[in-house]
């Protein structure tokens, strides 16, 4: 599977992109890492992701914003990566309503640069992140990659849709092989203190009520990040795919949110105090993946259930107390 020549991922200090980092260079696949490292949340979680990265042979990373096209041609220029693995982006549906232009500069003009630096720089294969957030309003479930996407609720999916957009044009003027990944509420250790399993276990830990939305009647199709690292993996390297492809990427197991909070519960030993609360702007009451393209085309199989991806991630945060702590502090500031 090892290419000669790196992958260039970006987003390689995020969450998602630091384990796809790793899981590439398991298989002696050299990645070269792009990440601007700022403070969406706290950076010392990037850091730390970052600092587990270099340590690994076959890793070499460069610090610089996407929406800085002259920096993304010379990244290019320098490196000719055959594939690239574009997982970077201002994540947060709720955080797009208050910073839209934080949106529109990195998810868009960001992905336009990464397009122009593959466009003409001989990739053969672009793999990028999209998300489920794209199906907007839709109440037909499971979410196939068929349905209609053309109503986005929040900017945070504008963005998202308009990147798939903007591959299509590069596939169909320029022939360059586009995959688009609509990930599904992914989770799991070194993950986003912005989401909610995080923000829960943090909270009651702490002895602190939790606030749950839409009075607990959600459903969420959570995925572990092992599963989707694997299937970011598989549309790496998958042969027998069309020029333009989108694909979810999902446990194709919606959870019942009161359920899921039972999970954690249990993990945490401690009951929750919970606040019941309306349903928040640009939030879905569900979301459920249909995964049988990603299963016939990358051979995508997830295999984490809550039960056991949830224990671990508590695991995980109990034994990361400065993190636990700066994620904390970020969240009360």
């Amino acid at each position: 599977m090892a290419n000669e020549r790196a992958v260039l991922v970006t987003g390689a200090a995020g969450f998602i992109g630091s384990h796809v980092c790793h899981r590439l260079l398991d298989q002696g696949q050299a990645v070269v890492g792009v990440d601007s490292l700022n403070a969406y949340y706290p950076v010392l979680i990037k850091e730390r992701r970052l600092e587990m990265l270099r340590a690994r042979e076959g890793f070499s990373f460069a610090q610089f914003d996407l929406a800085d096209h002259a920096a993304v041609d010379a990244c290019f220029a320098a490196h000719e990566p055959e594939l690239v693995c574009h997982l970077a982006a201002q994540a947060g549906v709720r955080h797009s309503l208050r910073f839209p232009r934080e949106y529109t500069r990195s998810n868009v003009d960001g992905t336009l640069n990464i397009l122009e630096g593959c466009r003409h720089h001989g990739t053969r294969r672009l793999v990028y992140a999209s998300s489920s957030s794209v199906y907007g309003g839709n109440t037909k479930i499971p979410f196939s990659e068929t349905d209609p996407v053309d109503t986005p609720i929040s900017l945070y999916a504008a963005t998202k849709r308009a990147c798939e957009l903007m591959a299509h044009t590069y596939t169909h003027l320029f022939g360059l092989q586009t995959v688009g990944l609509r990930f599904f509420t992914v989770y799991g250790r070194w993950g986003r203190p912005d989401m909610a399993i995080w923000e829960f276990t943090e909270r009651i830990l702490s002895g602190e009520p939790i606030k749950v939305f839409n009075h607990g009647d959600m459903q969420r199709d959570f995925t572990h990040v092992s599963d989707i690292a694997a299937g970011v993996l598989g549309s790496l390297f998958a042969d027998g795919l069309e020029p333009y492809e989108v694909f979810n990427l999902g446990n194709h197991r919606p959870e019942q949110l009161l359920a899921m909070i039972a999970v954690i519960e249990r993990a945490c030993g401690v009951s929750a105090e919970q606040i019941m609360l309306p349903m928040q702007p640009g939030d879905v009451p569900a979301t459920y993946a249909d995964v049988a393209r990603a299963r016939a085309k990358l051979g995508f199989d997830p295999r984490t259930p809550i039960e056991e991806g949830i224990p671990d991630f508590v695991q995980w945060y109990r034994a990361e107390p400065a993190i636990a702590a700066a994620a904390k502090s970020w969240r009360t500031a």
